[in-house]
């Protein structure tokens, strides 16, 4: 079986459509969405329409949790103030613009989705705002595989695509009981994979293609694709919403844009 799974689609109609649409050009069998269907994007309820006209099996992603939540990322995460109020701005804007019904499907969504030895998520196995860089500790990495109980692990979050084989992974664990001394148990883990399936709607991996990813079930193949779109179009739609430029700017450049700053003013709200 064929699975193209999608993630951060962020309110951007036009590259949803384009991924769609080579999706099935490439006949994959089952889509799979890890969330983020909203924020920082001018069209969340059409996209979201989309995804629901389509039965896709969707994760909650950080981004749909904080527009039914309200804000619950911590804010250290912004590396300065200024980004920081565009944050606010965004997430204001999106709490405005969704229709009740829409804010009532994300509210629905899982965290978590499987089949079979797979498992999808937003962010991470333990919270929609936990980043799965590719640099992470190779324990650390390997320990949220096991911790989701699959073989393949698929995230998103990060906006950036990335194929990540953990081999050879050994464990050990040591146990100090009262009266009893110390137990220690050693076990190597077979091949877990983390696969990131990148961002649709606002991609940070240098070009403003749409990204997401094929997985073959038989073979376990993974393709990391890339999508081009009129990204103009949605960069128009943007300044013309009201939202803050800079995402327009970043958007076309396909990367992140946030100054950064040595700022102690931030307020953990979690």
């Amino acid at each position: 079986m064929k699975l193209a799974v999608i993630s951060c689609i962020h309110g951007n109609y036009e590259a949803l459509n384009a991924v769609l649409s080579d999706i099935d050009a490439q006949r994959a069998d089952q889509i799979y969405c890890l969330g983020d269907l909203v924020g920082y994007g001018p069209d969340p309820n059409a996209v979201v329409e989309l995804v629901r006209s389509l039965d896709i099996p969707t994760c909650q992603g950080c981004w749909d949790e904080d527009i039914v939540e309200g804000l619950n990322a911590c804010e250290c995460s912004y590396p300065s103030q200024l980004a920081e109020k565009r944050g606010h701005l965004a997430h204001e804007w999106t709490n405005r613009a969704i229709h009740p019904e829409v804010r009532e499907y994300l509210a629905s969504l899982p965290m978590t989705l499987r089949q079979d030895n797979l498992c999808f998520v937003h962010g991470s196995p333990n919270s929609q705002h936990e980043y799965l860089l590719p640099t992470m500790d190779g324990f650390a990495a390997l320990e949220r595989v096991l911790a989701a109980e699959a073989d393949v692990l698929f995230c998103g979050h990060t906006h950036i695509p990335y194929v990540r084989d953990l081999e050879n992974g050994t464990l050990s664990v040591k146990v100090q009981q009262p009266g009893q001394g110390e137990t220690h148990r050693e076990f190597t883990a077979p091949l877990k994979r983390i696969v990131n399936a990148g961002s649709v709607g606002e991609p940070r991996h240098g070009r403003p293609n749409a990204t997401y990813v094929l997985y073959d079930t038989d073979s376990t193949q993974t393709t990391l694709r890339e999508v081009p779109y009129d990204y103009e179009k949605t960069c128009a739609a943007i300044i013309e919403q009201g939202l803050p430029p800079i995402f327009a700017w970043r958007l076309a450049r396909g990367m992140e844009f946030a100054e950064r700053a040595e700022d102690a003013g931030h307020v953990c709200e979690r």
